[in-house]
Protein backbone atom coordinates (compact mmCIF):
# COMPACT_ATOMS: atom_id res chain seq x y z
CA UNK A 1 0.00 0.00 0.00
CA UNK A 2 1.56 3.43 -1.02
CA UNK A 3 -0.95 6.07 0.10
CA UNK A 4 -4.03 6.50 2.77
CA UNK A 5 -6.27 8.90 2.04
CA UNK A 6 -8.74 9.81 5.11
CA UNK A 7 -12.18 11.35 3.80
CA UNK A 8 -13.88 10.40 0.64
CA UNK A 9 -15.92 13.83 0.27
CA UNK A 10 -15.06 15.45 -2.74
CA UNK A 11 -11.28 16.59 -1.81
CA UNK A 12 -10.20 12.92 -0.55
CA UNK A 13 -11.84 10.67 -3.57
CA UNK A 14 -10.40 13.38 -6.69
CA UNK A 15 -7.45 12.81 -4.62
CA UNK A 16 -7.17 9.32 -4.72
CA UNK A 17 -8.95 8.69 -8.11
CA UNK A 18 -5.71 11.24 -9.55
CA UNK A 19 -3.24 8.73 -7.67
CA UNK A 20 -4.84 5.29 -8.95
CA UNK A 21 -5.09 7.22 -12.26
CA UNK A 22 -1.08 7.57 -11.89
CA UNK A 23 -0.27 4.21 -11.14
CA UNK A 24 -0.46 4.21 -7.17
CA UNK A 25 -1.56 2.21 -4.75
CA UNK A 26 -4.29 3.94 -2.79
CA UNK A 27 -7.02 3.31 0.05
CA UNK A 28 -9.62 5.84 1.15
CA UNK A 29 -11.24 5.23 4.39
CA UNK A 30 -13.79 6.98 5.78
CA UNK A 31 -15.97 7.58 8.92
CA UNK A 32 -19.61 7.64 7.68
CA UNK A 33 -21.41 4.65 6.36
CA UNK A 34 -21.82 6.60 2.61
CA UNK A 35 -19.42 8.76 0.65
CA UNK A 36 -19.78 12.41 -0.40
CA UNK A 37 -18.40 14.73 2.42
CA UNK A 38 -20.63 18.20 2.46
CA UNK A 39 -22.26 16.57 -0.95
CA UNK A 40 -25.55 14.44 0.22
CA UNK A 41 -28.55 13.97 -1.81
CA UNK A 42 -32.02 12.68 -0.42
CA UNK A 43 -34.61 10.72 -2.78
CA UNK A 44 -37.49 12.74 -1.92
CA UNK A 45 -40.05 10.55 -4.08
CA UNK A 46 -38.69 7.61 -5.78
CA UNK A 47 -36.28 8.56 -8.47
CA UNK A 48 -36.22 12.15 -7.75
CA UNK A 49 -33.27 13.17 -5.32
CA UNK A 50 -31.80 17.39 -4.08
CA UNK A 51 -29.05 18.22 -2.51
CA UNK A 52 -29.21 18.29 1.35
CA UNK A 53 -25.72 19.77 1.11
CA UNK A 54 -23.51 21.46 -1.61
CA UNK A 55 -25.83 22.11 -4.70
CA UNK A 56 -24.53 24.71 -7.23
CA UNK A 57 -22.13 25.88 -9.78
CA UNK A 58 -21.49 27.89 -12.54
CA UNK A 59 -19.31 28.81 -15.34
CA UNK A 60 -16.02 29.73 -13.53
CA UNK A 61 -15.81 26.33 -12.13
CA UNK A 62 -13.91 24.75 -14.13
CA UNK A 63 -12.78 21.40 -12.64
CA UNK A 64 -16.08 20.61 -11.49
CA UNK A 65 -17.55 21.20 -15.23
CA UNK A 66 -14.92 19.28 -15.84
CA UNK A 67 -15.34 16.45 -13.61
CA UNK A 68 -19.02 16.51 -14.11
CA UNK A 69 -18.49 15.07 -18.06
CA UNK A 70 -16.08 13.16 -17.31
CA UNK A 71 -18.04 10.77 -15.23
CA UNK A 72 -21.08 11.46 -17.31
CA UNK A 73 -23.19 13.79 -15.67
CA UNK A 74 -24.98 16.53 -16.94
CA UNK A 75 -26.43 20.02 -15.11
CA UNK A 76 -29.80 21.61 -14.73
CA UNK A 77 -30.10 25.37 -14.58
CA UNK A 78 -31.30 26.69 -11.40
CA UNK A 79 -35.09 28.00 -12.31
CA UNK A 80 -35.93 31.82 -11.13
CA UNK A 81 -38.49 32.75 -13.39
CA UNK A 82 -40.94 34.67 -11.93
CA UNK A 83 -40.97 37.21 -9.23
CA UNK A 84 -39.82 37.31 -5.68
CA UNK A 85 -41.02 36.62 -1.96
CA UNK A 86 -39.79 39.42 0.60
CA UNK A 87 -40.24 39.27 4.30
CA UNK A 88 -37.95 42.44 5.99
CA UNK A 89 -39.01 43.86 8.91
CA UNK A 90 -42.35 44.97 7.47
CA UNK A 91 -45.68 43.66 4.92
CA UNK A 92 -44.41 41.28 3.09
CA UNK A 93 -43.81 42.33 -0.75
CA UNK A 94 -43.54 40.55 -3.95
CA UNK A 95 -41.11 42.06 -6.67
CA UNK A 96 -40.01 41.22 -10.08
CA UNK A 97 -36.41 39.60 -9.79
CA UNK A 98 -34.26 39.35 -6.90
CA UNK A 99 -33.58 43.00 -5.61
CA UNK A 100 -35.23 43.48 -2.13
CA UNK A 101 -37.77 45.96 -1.04
CA UNK A 102 -35.07 48.14 0.27
CA UNK A 103 -33.20 51.45 -0.08
CA UNK A 104 -31.18 51.11 -3.43
CA UNK A 105 -28.27 53.16 -2.80
CA UNK A 106 -27.62 51.71 0.75
CA UNK A 107 -27.51 48.26 -0.65
CA UNK A 108 -25.17 49.86 -3.49
CA UNK A 109 -23.13 51.54 -0.52
CA UNK A 110 -22.94 47.82 1.12
CA UNK A 111 -21.85 46.05 -2.24
CA UNK A 112 -19.00 48.72 -2.87
CA UNK A 113 -17.98 48.81 -0.06
CA UNK A 114 -17.52 44.77 0.08
CA UNK A 115 -15.84 44.98 -3.45
CA UNK A 116 -13.09 48.01 -2.36
CA UNK A 117 -12.43 45.68 0.64
CA UNK A 118 -12.29 42.75 -1.59
CA UNK A 119 -9.46 44.20 -3.56
CA UNK A 120 -7.55 44.59 -1.03
CA UNK A 121 -6.60 40.77 -0.57
CA UNK A 122 -3.93 38.68 -1.66
CA UNK A 123 -6.16 35.53 -2.68
CA UNK A 124 -3.45 33.63 -3.17
CA UNK A 125 -1.74 34.15 0.83
CA UNK A 126 -4.54 36.37 2.79
CA UNK A 127 -2.39 36.61 5.47
CA UNK A 128 0.01 38.59 3.45
CA UNK A 129 -2.56 41.08 2.41
CA UNK A 130 -1.95 44.67 3.06
CA UNK A 131 -3.78 45.33 6.40
CA UNK A 132 -3.90 41.83 7.13
CA UNK A 133 -3.17 41.73 10.55
CA UNK A 134 -5.63 44.36 11.48
CA UNK A 135 -8.66 42.95 8.95
CA UNK A 136 -7.86 39.33 11.22
CA UNK A 137 -8.62 40.94 14.47
CA UNK A 138 -11.76 42.67 13.37
CA UNK A 139 -15.23 40.21 13.21
CA UNK A 140 -17.35 41.21 10.22
CA UNK A 141 -20.14 42.75 12.58
CA UNK A 142 -17.86 45.07 14.09
CA UNK A 143 -17.00 45.92 10.70
CA UNK A 144 -20.61 46.32 9.95
CA UNK A 145 -21.40 49.12 12.62
CA UNK A 146 -18.13 50.90 11.43
CA UNK A 147 -18.78 51.21 7.66
CA UNK A 148 -22.91 50.48 7.27
CA UNK A 149 -25.28 53.54 8.37
CA UNK A 150 -28.20 52.80 6.89
CA UNK A 151 -31.00 50.86 8.35
CA UNK A 152 -31.67 48.53 5.73
CA UNK A 153 -28.17 47.97 4.99
CA UNK A 154 -27.39 46.77 8.45
CA UNK A 155 -30.55 44.50 8.20
CA UNK A 156 -29.30 43.13 4.98
CA UNK A 157 -25.97 42.34 5.42
CA UNK A 158 -26.21 39.07 7.91
CA UNK A 159 -28.80 37.66 5.61
CA UNK A 160 -26.11 38.21 2.99
CA UNK A 161 -23.76 36.74 4.82
CA UNK A 162 -25.67 33.92 5.70
CA UNK A 163 -26.09 33.22 2.28
CA UNK A 164 -23.45 33.58 1.02
CA UNK A 165 -21.08 31.84 3.79
CA UNK A 166 -23.67 30.25 5.99
CA UNK A 167 -21.97 32.49 8.61
CA UNK A 168 -22.92 34.73 11.82
CA UNK A 169 -21.18 38.13 11.37
CA UNK A 170 -20.10 37.23 14.87
CA UNK A 171 -18.32 34.70 13.96
CA UNK A 172 -15.83 35.51 11.30
CA UNK A 173 -12.94 37.82 11.20
CA UNK A 174 -13.31 40.93 8.35
CA UNK A 175 -9.76 39.50 6.82
CA UNK A 176 -12.01 35.37 6.39
CA UNK A 177 -15.26 37.31 4.94
CA UNK A 178 -13.28 39.61 2.40
CA UNK A 179 -11.57 36.23 1.59
CA UNK A 180 -14.00 34.00 1.00
CA UNK A 181 -15.91 36.90 -1.41
CA UNK A 182 -13.20 37.32 -3.55
CA UNK A 183 -11.77 33.62 -3.66
CA UNK A 184 -15.58 32.44 -4.93
CA UNK A 185 -15.31 35.01 -7.84
CA UNK A 186 -16.27 38.25 -6.18
CA UNK A 187 -19.49 39.36 -4.45
CA UNK A 188 -21.86 39.81 -7.78
CA UNK A 189 -20.87 36.43 -8.97
CA UNK A 190 -21.23 34.59 -5.66
CA UNK A 191 -24.55 36.22 -5.42
CA UNK A 192 -25.49 35.37 -8.80
CA UNK A 193 -27.96 32.49 -10.37
CA UNK A 194 -27.52 33.55 -14.32
CA UNK A 195 -24.08 33.94 -15.49
CA UNK A 196 -23.32 33.62 -11.53
CA UNK A 197 -22.21 30.33 -9.07
CA UNK A 198 -25.77 29.58 -9.05
CA UNK A 199 -26.59 28.70 -12.17
CA UNK A 200 -27.02 25.13 -12.40
CA UNK A 201 -27.26 22.20 -10.36
CA UNK A 202 -26.20 18.55 -10.68
CA UNK A 203 -29.14 16.85 -12.68
CA UNK A 204 -29.92 14.57 -9.98
CA UNK A 205 -27.98 15.42 -7.07
CA UNK A 206 -24.23 16.55 -6.49
CA UNK A 207 -23.65 13.42 -4.23
CA UNK A 208 -23.13 11.49 -8.06
CA UNK A 209 -20.18 12.83 -8.38
CA UNK A 210 -18.45 11.09 -4.72
CA UNK A 211 -20.34 8.20 -5.97
CA UNK A 212 -19.35 7.57 -9.23
CA UNK A 213 -15.56 8.93 -8.29
CA UNK A 214 -15.85 5.78 -5.44
CA UNK A 215 -17.73 3.50 -8.04
CA UNK A 216 -14.29 3.74 -9.83
CA UNK A 217 -11.78 3.00 -7.37
CA UNK A 218 -14.14 0.01 -5.95
CA UNK A 219 -13.02 -1.96 -2.64
CA UNK A 220 -10.20 0.32 -2.05
CA UNK A 221 -12.70 2.76 -0.45
CA UNK A 222 -13.60 1.78 3.09
CA UNK A 223 -16.54 3.08 4.70
CA UNK A 224 -17.39 3.19 8.74
CA UNK A 225 -13.75 3.57 9.57
CA UNK A 226 -13.02 6.66 11.28
CA UNK A 227 -9.35 7.47 11.96
CA UNK A 228 -8.22 7.66 15.65
CA UNK A 229 -4.15 8.26 15.42
CA UNK A 230 -1.75 8.61 12.16
CA UNK A 231 2.00 8.08 13.48
CA UNK A 232 4.57 8.20 11.40
CA UNK A 233 8.56 7.31 11.03
CA UNK A 234 11.06 7.75 8.17
CA UNK A 235 9.74 4.80 6.44
CA UNK A 236 6.08 5.51 6.05
CA UNK A 237 3.52 6.14 8.07
CA UNK A 238 0.80 3.77 10.28
CA UNK A 239 -2.86 5.05 10.12
CA UNK A 240 -5.17 4.06 12.99
CA UNK A 241 -8.74 3.39 12.88
CA UNK A 242 -11.53 1.74 14.43
CA UNK A 243 -11.72 -1.29 12.60
CA UNK A 244 -7.38 -2.07 12.70
CA UNK A 245 -3.78 -0.57 11.33
CA UNK A 246 -2.87 0.60 7.53
CA UNK A 247 0.50 1.22 6.60
CA UNK A 248 1.72 3.45 3.54
CA UNK A 249 4.16 5.66 2.35
CA UNK A 250 2.41 8.57 2.94
CA UNK A 251 -1.14 10.17 3.94
CA UNK A 252 -4.06 12.16 3.12
CA UNK A 253 -5.97 14.02 5.47
CA UNK A 254 -8.81 15.64 3.34
CA UNK A 255 -11.43 16.16 6.32
CA UNK A 256 -12.36 19.75 7.58
CA UNK A 257 -10.37 21.41 10.20
CA UNK A 258 -11.31 20.69 13.28
CA UNK A 259 -11.90 16.98 12.52
CA UNK A 260 -7.84 16.87 11.08
CA UNK A 261 -7.44 18.17 15.31
CA UNK A 262 -8.91 15.22 16.11
CA UNK A 263 -6.53 12.53 15.49
CA UNK A 264 -3.67 12.19 17.30
CA UNK A 265 -0.77 12.75 15.29
CA UNK A 266 3.15 11.71 16.08
CA UNK A 267 5.29 13.75 16.03
CA UNK A 268 2.66 15.88 16.55
CA UNK A 269 1.49 18.81 14.61
CA UNK A 270 3.83 21.85 14.79
CA UNK A 271 0.58 24.02 13.98
CA UNK A 272 -3.18 23.24 14.56
CA UNK A 273 -5.34 23.23 12.24
CA UNK A 274 -8.00 25.19 13.71
CA UNK A 275 -8.61 27.15 17.16
CA UNK A 276 -11.06 27.85 19.51
CA UNK A 277 -12.24 30.84 17.25
CA UNK A 278 -12.49 28.48 14.39
CA UNK A 279 -16.40 27.75 14.17
CA UNK A 280 -18.47 25.74 11.72
CA UNK A 281 -20.35 26.97 8.91
CA UNK A 282 -23.89 27.37 10.19
CA UNK A 283 -26.14 26.10 7.83
CA UNK A 284 -29.47 23.49 8.47
CA UNK A 285 -30.68 22.70 5.04
CA UNK A 286 -34.85 22.23 4.95
CA UNK A 287 -36.53 20.72 2.02
CA UNK A 288 -40.77 20.93 1.26
CA UNK A 289 -42.04 18.84 -1.23
CA UNK A 290 -44.77 19.53 -3.10
CA UNK A 291 -46.95 17.40 -6.02
CA UNK A 292 -46.48 20.21 -8.02
CA UNK A 293 -43.75 23.84 -7.77
CA UNK A 294 -47.46 25.33 -7.58
CA UNK A 295 -45.54 28.96 -6.59
CA UNK A 296 -44.92 28.99 -10.28
CA UNK A 297 -48.62 28.90 -11.07
CA UNK A 298 -48.92 32.50 -8.90
CA UNK A 299 -45.66 34.08 -10.85
CA UNK A 300 -43.28 33.21 -8.37
CA UNK A 301 -39.80 31.83 -8.72
CA UNK A 302 -39.42 30.10 -5.53
CA UNK A 303 -37.13 32.58 -4.41
CA UNK A 304 -37.49 34.38 -1.26
CA UNK A 305 -35.37 36.56 1.57
CA UNK A 306 -36.91 37.17 5.02
CA UNK A 307 -35.43 39.04 8.44
CA UNK A 308 -36.99 36.30 10.53
CA UNK A 309 -36.72 32.36 10.56
CA UNK A 310 -36.43 30.14 10.63
CA UNK A 311 -36.15 29.88 6.78
CA UNK A 312 -33.86 32.89 6.12
CA UNK A 313 -34.19 32.46 2.27
CA UNK A 314 -35.62 30.10 0.12
CA UNK A 315 -35.32 28.64 -3.78
CA UNK A 316 -37.13 26.90 -5.97
CA UNK A 317 -35.00 23.44 -6.66
CA UNK A 318 -37.83 21.41 -8.00
CA UNK A 319 -36.27 17.87 -10.21
CA UNK A 320 -35.74 19.06 -14.21
CA UNK A 321 -38.26 16.21 -14.91
CA UNK A 322 -41.32 18.17 -12.80
CA UNK A 323 -42.18 14.78 -11.03
CA UNK A 324 -42.58 17.17 -7.61
CA UNK A 325 -41.95 20.75 -6.35
CA UNK A 326 -39.57 21.35 -4.29
CA UNK A 327 -38.86 24.70 -2.18
CA UNK A 328 -35.21 24.78 -0.35
CA UNK A 329 -34.72 26.70 2.94
CA UNK A 330 -31.73 27.88 4.15
CA UNK A 331 -31.37 28.39 7.74
CA UNK A 332 -28.16 30.07 8.71
CA UNK A 333 -26.11 31.71 11.14
CA UNK A 334 -27.09 32.09 14.28
CA UNK A 335 -30.60 31.18 13.53
CA UNK A 336 -29.34 27.49 12.54
CA UNK A 337 -27.96 27.22 15.97
CA UNK A 338 -31.87 27.82 16.85
CA UNK A 339 -33.67 25.77 14.64
CA UNK A 340 -31.37 23.03 14.93
CA UNK A 341 -32.30 22.92 18.89
CA UNK A 342 -35.85 21.63 18.11
CA UNK A 343 -37.58 18.86 18.13
CA UNK A 344 -38.23 17.59 14.68
CA UNK A 345 -42.08 18.32 15.03
CA UNK A 346 -41.52 21.87 15.75
CA UNK A 347 -39.23 22.09 12.79
CA UNK A 348 -41.41 20.88 10.41
CA UNK A 349 -44.61 22.96 11.54
CA UNK A 350 -42.41 26.35 11.60
CA UNK A 351 -40.87 25.45 8.22
CA UNK A 352 -44.45 24.69 6.54
CA UNK A 353 -46.04 27.61 8.46
CA UNK A 354 -43.60 30.11 6.91
CA UNK A 355 -43.45 28.44 3.50
CA UNK A 356 -47.17 28.34 3.22
CA UNK A 357 -47.07 32.65 4.28
CA UNK A 358 -44.24 33.07 2.23
CA UNK A 359 -46.52 31.24 -0.76
CA UNK A 360 -50.10 31.70 -0.72
CA UNK A 361 -51.69 28.73 -2.05
CA UNK A 362 -49.44 26.16 -1.17
CA UNK A 363 -51.38 22.44 0.14
CA UNK A 364 -49.47 20.68 2.71
CA UNK A 365 -46.39 19.47 1.80
CA UNK A 366 -45.97 15.65 0.74
CA UNK A 367 -42.60 15.61 2.15
CA UNK A 368 -40.09 17.33 4.44
CA UNK A 369 -36.68 17.10 5.36
CA UNK A 370 -33.52 18.70 7.56
CA UNK A 371 -30.38 18.61 7.07
CA UNK A 372 -28.86 20.06 10.32
CA UNK A 373 -24.79 20.19 9.13
CA UNK A 374 -24.74 22.26 12.43
CA UNK A 375 -24.27 19.15 14.42
CA UNK A 376 -22.90 16.50 12.08
CA UNK A 377 -19.93 14.73 13.43
CA UNK A 378 -18.31 14.35 10.51
CA UNK A 379 -18.66 17.65 8.63
CA UNK A 380 -18.52 20.15 11.87
CA UNK A 381 -20.39 22.56 9.80
CA UNK A 382 -21.02 23.74 6.48
CA UNK A 383 -20.60 25.07 4.00
CA UNK A 384 -16.83 25.46 5.23
CA UNK A 385 -15.33 26.24 8.33
CA UNK A 386 -15.76 29.86 9.31
CA UNK A 387 -12.10 31.68 10.27
CA UNK A 388 -12.56 33.81 13.27
CA UNK A 389 -10.38 37.07 14.54
CA UNK A 390 -6.77 35.62 14.31
CA UNK A 391 -7.54 32.99 12.44
CA UNK A 392 -6.07 33.57 9.18
CA UNK A 393 -2.65 34.84 10.29
CA UNK A 394 -1.90 31.76 12.80
CA UNK A 395 -3.40 29.30 10.24
CA UNK A 396 -3.17 30.33 6.87
CA UNK A 397 0.50 30.20 6.13
CA UNK A 398 0.58 26.47 7.20
CA UNK A 399 -3.02 25.44 5.46
CA UNK A 400 -1.20 23.18 2.95
CA UNK A 401 2.36 22.45 4.36
CA UNK A 402 3.10 18.84 4.53
CA UNK A 403 3.79 17.45 8.13
CA UNK A 404 6.09 15.36 6.97
CA UNK A 405 4.72 12.71 5.27
CA UNK A 406 1.15 13.83 6.21
CA UNK A 407 -0.58 16.11 3.04
CA UNK A 408 -3.61 18.48 3.51
CA UNK A 409 -6.76 18.40 0.95
CA UNK A 410 -10.56 19.81 1.42
CA UNK A 411 -12.03 22.77 0.20
CA UNK A 412 -10.51 25.09 3.57
CA UNK A 413 -6.82 24.08 1.97
CA UNK A 414 -7.91 25.86 -1.41
CA UNK A 415 -7.36 29.55 -1.92
CA UNK A 416 -9.40 28.90 -4.85
CA UNK A 417 -13.21 28.66 -4.49
CA UNK A 418 -12.55 28.11 -0.38
CA UNK A 419 -15.89 26.50 0.87
CA UNK A 420 -17.40 25.07 -2.51
CA UNK A 421 -16.98 21.72 -4.50
CA UNK A 422 -14.71 23.70 -7.41
CA UNK A 423 -12.14 24.13 -4.07
CA UNK A 424 -12.19 20.76 -2.54
CA UNK A 425 -11.50 19.33 -6.64
CA UNK A 426 -8.55 22.22 -6.85
CA UNK A 427 -7.39 20.90 -3.53
CA UNK A 428 -7.66 17.03 -4.31
CA UNK A 429 -5.95 17.45 -7.58
CA UNK A 430 -3.16 19.86 -5.99
CA UNK A 431 -2.18 17.05 -3.21
CA UNK A 432 -2.10 14.50 -5.58
CA UNK A 433 0.59 16.04 -7.81
CA UNK A 434 2.28 17.21 -4.34
CA UNK A 435 2.52 13.27 -3.20
CA UNK A 436 3.72 12.85 -6.59
CA UNK A 437 6.39 14.64 -7.21
CA UNK A 438 7.49 14.71 -3.60
CA UNK A 439 8.31 10.86 -3.44
CA UNK A 440 10.06 8.59 -5.87
CA UNK A 441 7.71 5.97 -6.92
CA UNK A 442 9.65 3.50 -8.55
CA UNK A 443 10.94 1.83 -6.21
CA UNK A 444 8.33 1.47 -3.10
CA UNK A 445 8.78 -0.38 -0.05
CA UNK A 446 5.36 0.38 1.90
Amino acid sequence: MSVVVVGAGLAGLTAAADLAARGVEVTVVEARERVGGRTHGIEVVPGSWVDAGAAYLGDRHTELTALTAELGLKTTPTTMTGASRFTLGGDDRTRPGRFPPLSAVALGEMFDALDELTRLLRVDAPWLSADAARLDTLTAAEWAREHLRHPDALLFFPLFLGEMMAADPQDVSVLHMAFYLRSGGGVRYLNAFEGGAQEDRIDGGAHLLCQRLAAGLGERVRLGEPVRAIHQDDDGVTVTTTAGSLRARAAVVAVPPSLADAIDYRPGLPVSRSTGRTAPGCAVKVHLVYPAPVWREHGLSGWSVNAQGPLLSTVDDSPADGAVGVLTGFVTGREAHRFAELPAGEQRERAVAQAARLFPGLPRPIGFHATDWVNEDYSRGCYAALFGPGDWLRLGPHLTTPHRRVHWAGTETSTEFFGLMEGAIRSGRRVATEIITTYDWRDIHV
